[in-house]
């Protein structure tokens, strides 16, 4: 089997294996867990087996249905947090978590720094706000871009980075569930380096996040700001 496939089958068997000892612990069984969870009970059967793709709903659902964090459903599959190279703005506390546990299993020691909602990360990007202070000029090595998110959009912030002479060639790279045409579009007009629509599977996304990661951070050159 490739090397490749590995970190995603090793998350799997340890995601199972944390699901059924933390139901266990919990002293439920795998009928109250789909039910909390709101999930049928052969795929509670199936998950605790190692035997289903695990999808980014379920994997939030059963780790509010088993009273964990989703690191603590992963936690010893993947090694040492990464570790700041790269910033992302999210507006979801469960896509924030699964994003920085896929970016983690990529193996790159790039620290993953989160803004949760638009205005937080132009503040940060620009140490202005709560991040006043910080030097602007230590810019990320790429920036991963909700569309979605709380007080300014991921289109405005887009446009804004570009508008900005610090930040006009930091790579951005929108991640979204959204497929439509127009906010494709729209994301490479306001300037965005790629676009790239986030898997529903874990396993899927894993790989994504290895893409996006190795790329970005391996094999693109950053580059030559003006003096400032």
């Amino acid at each position: 089997m490739p090397d490749k496939c590995q970190p995603i089958l090793s998350s799997r068997f340890q995601f199972a294996k944390a699901v059924k000892e933390r139901r266990l612990e919990l002293g439920i069984t795998q009928e109250e867990l789909a039910w909390r969870a709101g999930l049928h009970r052969t795929y509670i059967t199936d998950i605790e087996r190692g035997a289903r793709n695990l999808s980014l709903t379920s994997i939030a659902k059963l780790a509010g249905a088993l009273q964990a964090s989703i690191a603590e459903l992963f936690s010893g599959s993947g090694g040492d947090a990464p570790k700041v190279a790269r910033r992302q703005a999210k507006g979801n506390p469960d896509d924030e978590e699964l994003t920085r546990l896929a970016l983690q299993r990529t193996g790159i020691g790039h620290r993953l720094a989160v803004a949760r909602d638009g205005a937080e990360a132009l503040d940060f990007l620009f140490g202005e706000g709560a991040h006043a202070g910080r030097d602007a000029r230590q810019r990320p090595a790429v920036i991963l871009l909700d569309l979605k998110l709380p007080k300014v959009d991921g289109l405005e912030v887009l446009r804004r980075l570009r508008a900005d002479p610090r930040t006009r060639f930091t790579p951005v790279v929108m991640l979204s569930t959204s497929r439509e045409e127009h906010d494709i579009t729209a994301s490479c007009r306001a300037g965005a380096n790629s676009y790239i629509r986030k898997p529903v599977d874990f396993d899927q996304f894993i790989v994504v996040m290895q893409h996006v990661g190795r790329f970005w951070l391996c094999i693109n050159e950053d580059p030559v700001y003006p003096q400032m």
